[in-house]
Parts: C-alpha cells; sequence; structure tokens
C-alpha cells in the first residue's frame, strides 16, 4: 500500500498541472492514466490558445504552470487574434504539434521528482466521514490519499457516436473508464452528460491546397510563456476552406442518421462549438460556413479540419467532406465522431475547486463542466494548489473574477454552473480591459510568488520589469517634443491633426491614429527597452482613463469580494433575506459577498441585507 498527499485521476492537460503544481508545493503526488500515451494528448484540435483562451495561458504560465512553456517549444504556427481591435480581445493561439506537446509534457511530468506516474485506471473511491481517504484501481491496488482531484477529462462512461453506431471508449480509440462513475454517485456526487465532437483527420496528399486561402503566422512572434527567450519561427502555414449549398444538401439530407437528430445522443452539447449538423440547422440562412485546415504535426501527414465536427455516418461524412472545394478527394484518415461523457455539477464545488460535501476531493477540468484544454489547465493549477495547502494546512487560494480570467472562469460556473460544456470567452468577463492577456504576470505573478510556484530569480526578473515600466510611462508623461515639418507631416499622414505648440510624447501617444514606435525618430532620449516594457507603456497612456474606471470597477467588487461569508450559514434564519435568495445561497454557499452578488436569483436587495447584516457585527452568526 502506497500513501500519497494527493493522488490525480487523470493525466491530459488538467491532471498534469494539478500534479505540477501540488508536487512544485512539496507534495509526494500520483498521477493516474489509463494509458500512458494519452499523457496531455490533443484528441481534438492540436492547438493552444486562441479568443480568451490565450488570456487563460497566460495566467498560467504567470501563475507558475507548464501550458505556455510547452506550447512555445511545440508549435508550428503562431498567431495573434483579434489585431484589428484593442488589446483587451488580443488572444495569442499557437498550432501545436500534437505528438511533440505530448512527448514535452510526458517528459516534465515524468521528471518533476515528486509525482509517480502510473498506468492505471481508477475504479473506486473510498470516503469516511465526508473524507477522502483512497483510491482502488480496476487491479485492485489501494493507493491512501489525503487528497484526491478528479481530472477525468471525456473518459467517464464515455460513448463514442458515428451515425447509427455506438460503442464504449475514450478519445482516441483509448479505454474508457467506466467504473468510476458508480463510486462517485455513492459518494454523493451529482452527475450529468456532456457531449462534445471532433471533425476528421485526413491525409494532406488528398488535398488541393492550390484552391485553398493560405494563412500564414504572425512574425515576429509574441511568446506564450513571459519566460521565453530566443527567437521562435513559424514552420506550417494553415489553409481555410469554405462549406456550399452541396456540403449543405448532403448533411440536410442525412440529418435523421445523425445520432444526435435521432435522440441517441442524451448529452448536451458545447453551444459555442456547434457540430457542422448543428451549424447548418441553426444557421440555415448562411450559404456557408468556414472550415481551417491544420497540420497535426511535423512528422504525419494528418490534417485537421477545424469547424466540421460531426457524428454523422462514415460514407455520408466522405460526401460531405468531399463537396468543399480542395477536398474532392480527401482521404479520411480517422472519422469523425461524437463522444459522451459523465462529468459532475460545478455549483457542488467551492471555488477552491473542492467539494463541499467531501473533504478533500477536488474537480479539474471537463470533469467540472467546462470544455477545452485551457479552461482545463487553468482548473487543474488552481486545484493542485489548493489540495497542496490543504495538506500543509494553509488556508485555499481563491482567485476572484476581478483578478483574472481564472477567477472569471471558477466564479462562473461554481456560482452559476453550466447547463452545456462552458468555454472561456473575453465578453464573459467585466473586466476585460484590465484582465488583457498582455498584463498577466503583472496581474498574478506576485501572487505565484507567494505561492511557492515561482522562483526568486523570475520574481526578480519581473520586478526589474516592473520598474522599467513606472519610469518609462513617467518619462513619456515629462518628455516634451517640439513641433516640425517632420514631424507634422507623421501626424497628417496618420489622419490627425498637426502640432502648432510642444506636446509631450505620452500625449502624442494618446492619440488612436500614434502608436509609440511612431515617435521613435522624435525621441532623443529614447531608452533599450524590451518590446513587454514598451507594449505596457504604450497601453497604459493610450487607455488610462478607460483602465482607471475600470480599476475603480474592480477595486469595488475586491471591496465585496474581501466580505466573508461562512460556508457554514443557513441562510433561512437570515432576517430580511427572500426565500428564493435563501435558497440559492444554501445551494451554493457562497464564500464571500462578491460572490454571493454572482448567484442568479439572488438580487441587490438581497446583498445589502447581507451588507448590513455584517456591519452590525451579526457576522455569520444564526
Amino acid at each position: 500500500m502506497r500513501e500519497y498527499s494527493v493522488a490525480v485521476i487523470g493525466a491530459g492537460h488538467a491532471g498534469v498541472e494539478a500534479a505540477l503544481a501540488a508536487a512544485r508545493l512539496g507534495e509526494k503526488t500520483a498521477l493516474f492514466t489509463i494509458n500512458l500515451d494519452a499523457i496531455a494528448n490533443m484528441p481534438c484540435n492540436p492547438s493552444i490558445g486562441g479568443t480568451a483562451k490565450g488570456h487563460l495561458v497566460r495566467e498560467i504560465d504567470a501563475l507558475g504552470g507548464e501550458m505556455a512553456k510547452v506550447a512555445d517549444k511545440t508549435f508550428l504556427q503562431s498567431r495573434m487574434l483579434n489585431r484589428g481591435k484593442g488589446p483587451a480581445v488580443h488572444s495569442l493561439r499557437v498550432q501545436s504539434d500534437r505528438m511533440k506537446y505530448h512527448a514535452v509534457m510526458k517528459s516534465v511530468v515524468e521528471k518533476e521528482p515528486n509525482i509517480d506516474v502510473i498506468q492505471s485506471e481508477i475504479t473506486r473511491l473510498i470516503c469516511e466521514n465526508g473524507q477522502v481517504k483512497a483510491v482502488v484501481t480496476a487491479l485492485g491496488e489501494r493507493y491512501e490519499a489525503k487528497t484526491v482531484i478528479i481530472a477525468s477529462g471525456t473518459y467517464l462512461k464515455a460513448t463514442i457516436h458515428v451515425g447509427e453506431a455506438s460503442y464504449a471508449s475514450g478519445p482516441d480509440g483509448h479505454l474508457a473508464a467506466n467504473a468510476l462513475s458508480e463510486s462517485l454517485k455513492e459518494a454523493g456526487i451529482t452527475l450529468r452528460r456532456f457531449k462534445t465532437g471532433t471533425p476528421a483527420r485526413v491525409h494532406r496528399r488528398s488535398i488541393d491546397f492550390s484552391r485553398l486561402e493560405v494563412q500564414e503566422g504572425d512574425e515576429p512572434i509574441v511568446p506564450m510563456s513571459f519566460e521565453t527567450r530566443g527567437e521562435l519561427k513559424n514552420t506550417a502555414v494553415c489553409h481555410i476552406a469554405y462549406t456550399n449549398e452541396k456540403t449543405h444538401e448532403i448533411i440536410r439530407g442525412a440529418l435523421h442518421r445523425s445520432p444526435l437528430y435521432a435522440g441517441r445522443i442524451e448529452g448536451v452539447g458545447p453551444r459555442y462549438c456547434p457540430s457542422i449538423e448543428d451549424k447548418v440547422v441553426r444557421f440555415s440562412e448562411k450559404p456557408r460556413h468556414q472550415l481551417f485546415i491544420e497540420p497535426m504535426g511535423e512528422d504525419t501527414e494528418e490534417m485537421y479540419l477545424q469547424g466540421m465536427s460531426s457524428s454523422l455516418p462514415v460514407e455520408v461524412q466522405e460526401q460531405m467532406y468531399r463537396s468543399v472545394e480542395g477536398l474532392e478527394n480527401v482521404e479520411i484518415m480517422r472519422n469523425a465522431y461524437a463522444i459522451e461523457y459523465d462529468c459532475c455539477d460545478p455549483t457542488e464545488l467551492f471555488p477552491s475547486l473542492e467539494f463541499k460535501a467531501i473533504g478533500g476531493l477536488y474537480g479539474a477540468g471537463q470533469f467540472n463542466g467546462t470544455s477545452g484544454y485551457e479552461e482545463a489547465a487553468a482548473q487543474g493549477l488552481v486545484a493542485g494548489i489548493n489540495a497542496a495547502r490543504r495538506v500543509q494546512g494553509k488556508e485555499p487560494v481563491i482567485f476572484p473574477r476581478s483578478q483574472s480570467y481564472i477567477g472569471t472562469l471558477i466564479d462562473d460556473i461554481v456560482t452559476k454552473g453550466c447547463t452545456d460544456p462552458y468555454r472561456m470567452m473575453t465578453s464573459r468577463s467585466e473586466y476585460r480591459l484590465f484582465l488583457r492577456q498582455d498584463n498577466a504576470d503583472l496581474r498574478l505573478l506576485p501572487v505565484g510568488y507567494e505561492i511557492g510556484l515561482i522562483s526568486e530569480e523570475r520574481y526578480q526578473r519581473f520586478l526589474t520589469k516592473k520598474e522599467q515600466i513606472s519610469a518609462e510611462i513617467n518619462r513619456l508623461n515629462s518628455t516634451g517634443v517640439a513641433p516640425s515639418d517632420e514631424l507634422n507631416a507623421l501626424l497628417v499622414s496618420r489622419e490627425t491633426s498637426p502640432i502648432a505648440n510642444g506636446a509631450t510624447l505620452a500625449d502624442l501617444i494618446r492619440r488612436p491614429q500614434i502608436s509609440y514606435s511612431d515617435l521613435a525618430p522624435f525621441d532623443k532620449a529614447r531608452r533599450e527597452l524590451s518590446d513587454e516594457v514598451c507594449e505596457q507603456a504604450e497601453i497604459e497612456i493610450k487607455y488610462e482613463g478607460y483602465i482607471k474606471k475600470q480599476t475603480a470597477q474592480v477595486e469595488e467588487l475586491r471591496r465585496l469580494e474581501k466580505r466573508r461569508l461562512s460556508p457554514d450559514t443557513d441562510y433561512r434564519e437570515v432576517v430580511g433575506l427572500r426565500l428564493e435568495a435563501a435558497e440559492k445561497l444554501n445551494k451554493i454557499k457562497p464564500l464571500s459577498i462578491g460572490q454571493a452578488a454572482g448567484i442568479s436569483g439572488v438580487n441587490p436587495a438581497d446583498i445589502a441585507v447581507l451588507i448590513i447584516r455584517g456591519e452590525n457585527g451579526e457576522g455569520d452568526k444564526k
């Protein structure tokens, strides 16, 4: 019998971050996986980042996680999305080499001294007196554990659907975890069925790239990790194709054979990443839908058809894909499929991601009802941190929504729940100008340092960067530039008015048409600074008014988040609360007034009751 401080069930993107965080905080950790070849697997698109997801990856990096570093080591193409919009929605995305990402992350996990990587299926959870005690494998082995993190991804009681065919399987043909669900139900955990899907993988030689739009990567490349140094290069291009009316006719004609429309799929699918069948039905007025043709890796001929996930029969898939221009002779290597799986109701979790009813048991990733590698990794990091801190007798770290997208994600799922797989989007945050991906280290690296996941050396480099940003902002605000023919010619060429008198460099940067780099020829005292420092100085100056307004809103929310509530409070006994509010508060058991304010069914009058109750010194007394 072996004993561990932390046992992690599942080694996908949530599981590896959870295990690494717990181990790096000094706790002996067991990482269980059904198959070692599935560690950090990318069963869907081999990419990291994207709109809002890039924010999460940057935040994971700032807190000491691993995803961004591995993404930088294994990418094929890097792009910054939404460059035509403001910095709040700029999001990094890289197309990754699938097998290299898996291999590098597997190596990182295997080389971590405090992690034992074990290939075995966990079939049973042992709980006593409301506390988790151990896990049991399919071979009957028992492992004692002070804390357990469930990061089962889409493996729990997983079922694959392709047309009329259905069979038990995890993603990519790996075994499903069929036994653990019953044990979790016996422990009192509510399970639900969700669904996701993936498109076909096709052979590169069968695609006519001359008929497709080319999508190049960005140059120069912005790294995912704040720690990455040196030159990064794109080694691949992606392509864009479009469905057409013939494609849609094929799909509409086969809807009766789709398990989704024939009623054979019980699970709820992702609202923001629908199958091609869903797109054709829900957006019937659209004459075409975009799909991205992306490489799976440098050492494979497989190509991924992003945007055309499906569960239609194999022969219909072939007709459907071959109706697309450039794919007329396409050879399918892996068929598209839908997958159903069990997951929990995340409102049964505290914001620490610990289950309210079972001490020491945590959930992370798709088990919590979310979708996406990045959302999973973010939750894994938080669960790993808090499991380790529980063993160490420390208070959990709660990430408020005012501080990060990680906090927004967790607050959304544990406070509001999710009726379909939750996907992170910039629109989910009220504070997106403040919570940009470019300043993730300024917001969160001190937190990672305090937790113990950021080294002293990295922290000192961060402090130097912070000082340089402040000094450069002060210099730009105090450095004047005289009018000149050259300067005014630049201003007029950018469709902004010339200056007749002197102006500070900051005044000119505040003009939407003028950038920090535009003024280099007129800035005689310009210092040699990193691109990151220059970017921060420019954003802080250009958006100063908006940032100040949003900072004030953030501070107000933080004031409410600091007003703690006890999870033991019986809100039925709080005088002045409406019955609906009391019921909702008793279900969620919020840990702060800020969290309580986000619960559906709790209105401002109810929040006022809780605030007054605290001000009267009643606190959490019944």
